[in-house]
């Protein structure tokens, strides 16, 4: 935010940014996915800078849940953050960080994991009904 403020400040074209969004659903602390209004409130903030903002990279890392919460909270934290991002005027977009299970970036950088909208064999998840719901 800081360096975009200076930047706009001092005349640099710059028009838009995104937010990296890799949610780990079982962080805490620092680690822990934001708030709907975290994230709302982030978009608001850089809007008034005169920027478009859109979510960038998005996914949601779950496998450090119990087996029965993994689809539940992964559907509840792509709708609610697509959810809260779309009330701000400025939002302009959502890009996933892919589409499937079967081709993550997740299992190469952190472990096996399960972190987007379609499984390994491309059926819908419930992340999927989750960002649809949102949208």
């Amino acid at each position: 935010y800081n360096l975009l403020t200076d930047l706009v400040m001092k005349g640099v074209p710059v028009h838009g940014c995104g937010i990296q969004a890799h949610f780990n659903a079982a962080g805490t602390g620092r680690n822990r996915p934001p708030t709907p209004r975290m994230v709302k409130n982030q978009i608001h903030r850089l809007g008034e800078l005169g920027l478009t903002v859109n979510i960038s990279e998005m996914d949601v890392r779950v496998s450090k849940l119990p087996m029965e919460l993994r689809q539940v909270a992964q559907r509840q934290i792509y709708r609610d953050i697509i959810a809260a991002a779309l009330t701000e005027p400025q939002f302009d977009g959502i890009w996933l960080w892919g589409f499937t299970d079967r081709h993550t970036w997740v299992t190469h950088f952190y472990h096996d994991d399960e972190p987007l909208i379609f499984d390994e064999d491309y059926g819908r998840k419930e992340a999927y009904y989750g960002l649809r719901e949102a949208l």
